[in-house]
């Protein structure tokens, strides 16, 4: 996965949209005002931090090792950190950007998440 390819993907979601918090290098992508994925795009190996059910974030650490590991600067319980450059097949990738933002969106007040479900 390029790094267009994940921003791209990322933006792709509803009501996604990229932030700078951290300063012009570190792209947060939130839905609402919560973030879902943070990654440089321009670091090479290209990763990206996700957050992810606990238990399953335990089993992908295991499966994956060295390309999925326990969130950098993140609560390691809840967050990932993958690798996004290609060692990893770009459909896993998206399915656990994916997971994240659902995560993220399950976790909002209703009424947001009530807004989100419109046509």
């Amino acid at each position: 996965m390029t790094p267009r390819e994940l921003r791209a993907f990322c933006l792709s979601f509803e009501a996604a949209v990229e932030d700078f918090p951290f300063g012009p290098q570190i792209s947060v992508f939130k839905v609402l005002g919560r973030m879902f994925a943070l990654t440089d795009l321009d670091a090479r190996p290209l990763t990206v931090n996700l957050k992810c059910d606990p238990e399953d974030a335990v089993r992908l650490r295991g499966e994956h090792q060295g390309l999925i590991v326990p969130g950098y600067h993140m609560n390691k319980r809840h967050w990932n950190t993958v690798t996004a450059d290609g060692a990893l097949p770009d459909r896993l990738v998206k399915e656990l950007v994916e997971d994240s933002y659902d995560l993220v969106v399950a976790g909002l007040p209703r009424a947001q998440r009530l807004r989100l479900d419109r046509p």
